[in-house]
């Protein structure tokens, strides 16, 4: 171990600091001696509402023994737990995102309050580990995120059963019929088997990848399935590493430069990752101030990143697979020509040290670049007069048959009377439905049901004859049809999308990378002139603060200085 450093945590012996909160962990049973130690947040989201988190504190035990052994103190300390399948019932799903920062404020008000060293982050479910990440972007102290593990999922009639398709069979059983209430409910008695996050290639199992590729967490730590001897052995690694990051003083952003970025960036874009992958990255660069406009990266490298791996939902391997081929380190292997192999990595070393030994178990679930899975982008970034600042769609690995669509426009302000148009036909084939108001400010918190939308179509049989656009977000586990997602600026800050009237010509070019509206710019400026703000949904609480603070999705819909809304 290097010579001992001066940490932040001590305090003059004697002085008022020291001596109350001396008195105070006299109390907690840790000794006096313990006080010139590193002091280690172990943070953990533990929570008995969902899955995902039931078993954190076994694993928060695990690494605190480990802190203690490796010469460090640790303070377990506790944040927001939102998952989505169970957060997101009340707001209009309002809760999930807005979760996100409130985890980061969360941990700021502990560790800095406290002025603790370093943080050994306990990732889980989707909104958890940006929030940690911005949080460790933004304080800058040493940090390890630890993945915790994936769910085992079931069966259903001889057929691999898991929460995506409770999810979208719930959704056929409202729209459609296509799978009955009875089934649905069968299907959710088995689809679980133990803690952890969704089993599919979602945004919670995307951003633990996103945590290693981006050099966060330890290499070969994602994804690993919950409870595990591994995932626990990667617990007690970090525990005992974070302690000599602490004397190093390896900071977050010593690590999180713009090439360990554009790793991250490589990474979900060869996985066909979450869409939600791209603005939560870039909320970590805006809150680490690193200046990376992680959009132009998906717009830049997209093109050019091959799809090395089609799991579910995009292809038909499951995560098991990706983990027993070597997980997120041998899909790095195979990237490794286009990655930025000197960026730093919490082990200290270079991404190229940590791939020496690297070795990819089986090159049909992670190909090697020359073989990808797709010959065209999974992720793809467009822009137009609809879309100036970016929206996202998600193409998926089959080769589409309709790669450019235009139609006229049917548009609803709730995913309430979008679903409902669904179901009574008024949604026809060759409509570009628009679905707008579920934007960052809008939704608020880009809540508002977009996702229940596109299984709507999917369930009603029209995901092959219409498109959707809407400037909500989408849920990790979304792939079907042609929809548009995340259109910026979002209508309720009169956006583009907000000016879409019935009727109108809508059209989208995958190849082109292009969504506009086929409308004369004078009549878009009268519309423009005419146009109203909606009137904003919650008048107190914490979605209140949320929206009237919260920033643009291309600075990561992070929460900003006050924005003068009502």
């Amino acid at each position: 171990m290097n010579a001992p450093r001066k940490l932040r945590s001590n305090f003059p012996r004697g002085s008022y600091l020291w001596a109350v909160r001396n008195a105070q962990w006299q109390a907690m049973g840790i000794p006096e001696s313990d006080a010139e130690k590193p002091k280690i947040a172990v943070v953990n989201s533990s929570s008995e509402l969902a899955a995902c988190y039931s078993h954190l504190d076994q694993v928060a035990q695990q690494v605190k023994e480990a802190i203690r052994a490796a010469g460090g103190v640790p303070f377990e300390i506790r944040t927001a737990a939102p998952s989505d399948f169970v957060t997101g019932a009340g707001g209009r799903g309002a809760y999930m995102l807005a979760a996100r920062d409130l985890v980061t404020n969360d941990i700021e008000v502990a560790v800095e309050g406290a002025q603790l060293d370093g943080m050994v982050c306990l990732t889980s479910c989707d909104k958890t580990v940006p929030g940690q990440l911005m949080a460790a972007a933004r304080l800058n102290v040493p940090t390890i995120l630890v993945p915790c593990g994936y769910q085992a999922s079931g069966e259903y009639k001889g057929h691999h059963n898991d929460i995506e398709e409770v999810f979208i069979h719930s959704m056929h059983a409202q729209v459609g019929g296509a799978t009955s209430v009875e089934e649905v409910v069968e299907m959710s008695r088995t689809a679980i088997r133990t803690p952890g996050v969704c089993s599919g290639l979602g945004t919670a199992n995307t951003m633990h990848i996103v945590c290693e590729a981006l050099g966060m967490a330890l290499p070969g730590s994602a994804p690993v399935a919950a409870l595990s001897d591994k995932m626990f052995a990667d617990a007690r690694a970090a525990g005992e590493r974070i302690v000599q990051m602490v004397w190093d003083d390896l900071k977050p952003r010593d690590i999180m430069t713009a090439g360990a970025f554009a790793n991250a960036v490589r990474a979900v874009l060869s996985i066909g990752g979450s869409l939600n992958a791209v603005k939560h990255l870039q909320a970590v660069a805006t809150e680490g101030g690193t200046g990376v406009d992680v959009y132009g990266l998906f717009e830049q490298l997209g093109p050019v990143t091959p799809v090395l791996s089609g799991l579910r939902p995009i292809g038909e391997h499951l995560i098991e697979e990706f983990e027993a081929a070597g997980g997120c380190r041998a899909l790095m292997k195979q990237l490794l020509p286009l990655l930025d192999a000197q960026a730093r990595t919490v082990t200290g070393g270079t991404v190229a040290d940590n791939l020496r030994e690297a070795r990819v178990a089986d090159d049909e679930v992670i190909r090697p670049i020359e073989r990808p899975v797709a010959p065209r982008p999974a992720i793809v970034l467009l822009r137009g007069n609809l879309a100036p600042d970016g929206a996202l769609t998600k193409p998926g690995i089959v080769e589409r048959k309709v790669r450019r669509f235009s139609g006229p426009a049917i548009c609803f302000d709730t995913s309430d009377a979008a679903v409902a148009a669904i179901k009574d036909g008024t949604v026809r084939p060759g409509h570009v439905v628009v679905m707008r108001g579920a934007g960052a400010c809008g939704g608020p918190a880009m809540g508002g049901g977009a996702s229940r939308v596109v299984f709507a179509i999917d369930g009603a049989g029209l995901g092959e004859h219409v498109a959707m656009l809407t400037d909500g977000h989408l849920s990790g586990l979304v792939c079907k049809g042609l929809v548009v997602a995340e259109v910026a600026p979002e209508s309720a800050l009169g956006g583009p999308l907000a000016l879409v009237r019935d009727g109108d010509t809508v059209t989208v070019d995958l190849d082109q990378r292009v969504v506009n509206l086929e409308v004369d710019e004078a009549e878009l400026a009268t519309r423009r002139q005419a146009w109203q703000p909606p009137t904003p949904m919650f008048d107190r609480g914490w979605l209140q603060i949320y929206r009237r603070n919260v920033g643009p999705l291309n600075q990561g819909a992070v929460l900003v200085k006050e924005n003068g809304r009502p």
